[in-house]
């Protein structure tokens, strides 16, 4: 199995670009592992504590169930994948079941961080945006998707994902094996990527 990973900083267009590779493949070719799906289960906490959960930093990820499930699809075995809600910051009691390919992608801000993780991944893929770009990107996603006024989106950057991509992200883009300038807009680096999952596949 050839594991990808591809990581940056939050707003950077990870997603788009493993949209745009799938895309290209039939499904059932290229199965995904999304860090975002990991995230620990605090539904417990109250509101305020609530606001206050910093998804930047990576003691807010479950690595430890995020790598056992890379092995398990390595074993050629079914893994039932969490499902996430930001508005809660709790796992639904439903999974998604994620079924072993000759390619596996993993997604995340944080996925080059943990070394356990970071061994497994053959191909390590930095995605890399402009801050402004990566700003205007966050703070739509933040009010569209997640609940936030406009002021709390802002305030939430500032606080933590600006002083945490500098800490932690940023620097494991010395990890990677290719850095992705300008995002999904990287439509040659998208298909270099492609090439290569298309060798994967080819293989006997």
């Amino acid at each position: 199995m050839l594991i990808i990973g591809i990581a940056g900083g939050s707003g950077s267009g990870k997603t788009t670009v493993v949209r745009a590779i799938i895309e290209q493949f039939g499904k059932g070719q290229v199965s995904v592992l999304p860090q975002d799906a990991y995230y620990k289960d605090l539904g417990h906490l109250s509101l305020e504590e609530r606001e206050q959960v910093n998804f930047d930093h990576p003691d807010s990820i479950e690595f430890n169930l995020l790598c056992k499930h890379v092995d398990e699809l390595c074993e050629g075995k079914t893994v039932e994948m969490p499902i996430y809600n930001y508005l809660t910051c709790s796992r639904a009691k439903e999974t998604i079941p994620v079924h072993p390919t000759k390619v596996l992608i993993i997604e995340g801000i944080l996925i080059f961080t943990h070394e356990e993780l970071r061994k497994k991944i053959g191909l390590k893929v930095f995605v890399d945006a402009d801050p402004d770009d990566r700003l205007m990107r966050i703070l739509r996603r933040d009010t569209v998707e997640r609940g936030r006024s406009f002021q709390q989106a802002l305030d939430h950057y500032e606080k933590y994902v600006k002083p945490m991509h500098e800490i932690f992200i940023e620097p494991t883009k010395r990890y990677a094996d290719i850095i992705i300038p300008q995002g999904g807009a990287n439509k040659i680096a998208i298909n270099v990527l492609a090439t290569l999952v298309r060798q994967k596949l080819n293989e006997v």
